[in-house]
């Protein structure tokens, strides 16, 4: 019955496709037009130590160089490509100099990739590693618009700028909640150096990479300039309640909101029967915290009845933390059945140290989906196998009736060799 369904219900979205591309062509042109295109900015750093001859046989510069060729060849023609250096100009002592050594060396938008590589070409390792403060400026050049926008940052090693922490720059980019993603490559990285880029991704959602060849680092930058391409969901800002009963109702879609320290934020969905409700919601630690923390998403009736619930522990390795449930709600015998409506509640056990700011509450995303369900409301509590239990059951009696016979077979073969 239900793949009739399914099958049903996916004529009817096609034949409705099909109307809408027929019905609205110049709409639809028009809404391709306005997308947002993807910006993405690749930050270099230039400091002395990328004289170090350790990949390859050849230095870090050297590969860093030829991977950005490779990688600007192969760049999309819908992305925004723009280059930031930091540490490329200023070779003295004067600390307060060098941390104001970052430059934006091509500017982000369409790229020309004559220009692009002669710039590239131009450079030789130098100065410090003002890594905070070049984060800060490329936050700056991809500011505007609506599109994917990601930071990939390609360093050896730690930033030499402090008390600037480029850690807390990222978090501080992080809760403007401005989308910005931070991608962090480390060349050849002592644990230093691999701790500091790793919270730095960690705390924008990013993505930490150890590079120790040249092709690894040109695929990993080309893998990441091409996600920027990749058709992404803007998430919707919403604002949870602080009991079920004045919940915002929230269809099919992504969503983002604050939560405070220990609050509880509730939402409302409504599921039709026969339907499955998915829920996912990750919540981000953009301060520094306490270790050991929590998440916990229920889904509850109006009336106040638990039906399920998803939960997710954290010790303090990890800034983010993402817990989900699902519940299937059971068919009905009534056509008219209404939609019964299934309060979220996302809580947190999140603490921080004296002195440190809880204004605003911590960036949470929250992610519903309201799909066709499982012929039985018990299918996704019976381990996924649903009617598959009579065939497992079958199985499992079928292997036991054939190792009986063959037990059996076996001795009668063993007693005529033995009588002849």
């Amino acid at each position: 019955m239900i793949r009739t369904q399914r099958l049903a219900a996916g004529v009817c979205a096609l034949l409705a496709a099909l109307t809408a591309a027929l019905a609205f062509p110049a709409s639809a042109a028009a809404d391709e037009t306005e997308q947002a295109a993807p910006k993405v900015e690749l930050v270099l750093d230039v400091s002395g130590s990328m004289r170090t001859a350790d990949i390859d046989g050849g230095t870090r510069m050297a590969a860093a160089k030829q991977a950005f060729n490779e990688v600007l060849d192969a760049t999309p023609e819908e992305v925004q490509l723009g280059i930031r250096t930091l540490g490329a100009n200023y070779p003295g002592n004067d600390r307060k100099e060098g941390c104001k050594d970052t430059e934006q060396l091509y500017p982000v938008g369409p790229l020309n990739r004559t220009d692009a590589k002669t710039a590239v070409a131009t450079l030789a390792p130098t100065g410090w590693t003002p890594i905070g403060p070049a984060l800060l400026k490329a936050a700056t050049d991809l500011d505007g618009g609506s599109g994917t926008r990601r930071i990939v940052l390609i360093s050896d090693g730690e930033d030499t700028c402090q008390p600037l922490d480029p850690c807390e720059v990222a978090r501080e980019i992080a809760a403007k909640g401005i989308g910005l993603t931070i991608d962090t490559l480390g060349l050849v990285p002592d644990a230093k150096t691999r701790d500091q880029l790793s919270c730095i991704a960690d705390a924008t959602g990013g993505t930490y990479t150890s590079v120790q060849h040249k092709a690894e680092l040109s695929d990993r930058v080309g893998q990441l300039v091409d996600r920027a391409a990749d058709p992404v969901v803007t998430p919707v800002a919403t604002e949870g309640s602080g009991e079920c009963a004045e919940a915002p109702a929230l269809k099919p879609g992504l969503y983002t909101d604050r939560e405070e320290f220990g609050q509880q934020r509730w939402y409302k969905v409504d599921v039709e029967p026969g339907q499955e409700l998915r829920a996912s919601v990750s919540v981000a630690a953009d301060r520094a915290v306490n270790p050991d923390y929590g998440v916990l998403l229920r889904a509850v009736t109006t009336h106040g009845r638990e039906v399920v619930r998803g939960e997710a522990a954290g010790n303090g390795r990890t800034d983010v933390i993402s817990t989900g449930l699902r519940y299937p709600k059971p068919e009905s015998d009534d056509d008219n059945a209404p939609a019964e409506s299934i309060c979220l509640q996302v809580t947190n056990s999140y603490s921080v140290a004296s002195g440190v700011k809880t204004q605003p509450g911590l960036p949470l995303e929250l992610t519903v989906d309201v799909v066709g369900g499982p012929d039985q409301a018990h299918d996704v509590a019976a381990f996924g196998l649903g009617r598959g239990w009579w065939l497992l059951g079958a199985l499992v009696v079928t292997g036991f009736v054939g190792g009986l016979l063959w037990g059996w077979v076996s001795r009668w073969r063993v007693a005529v060799w033995r009588t002849n």
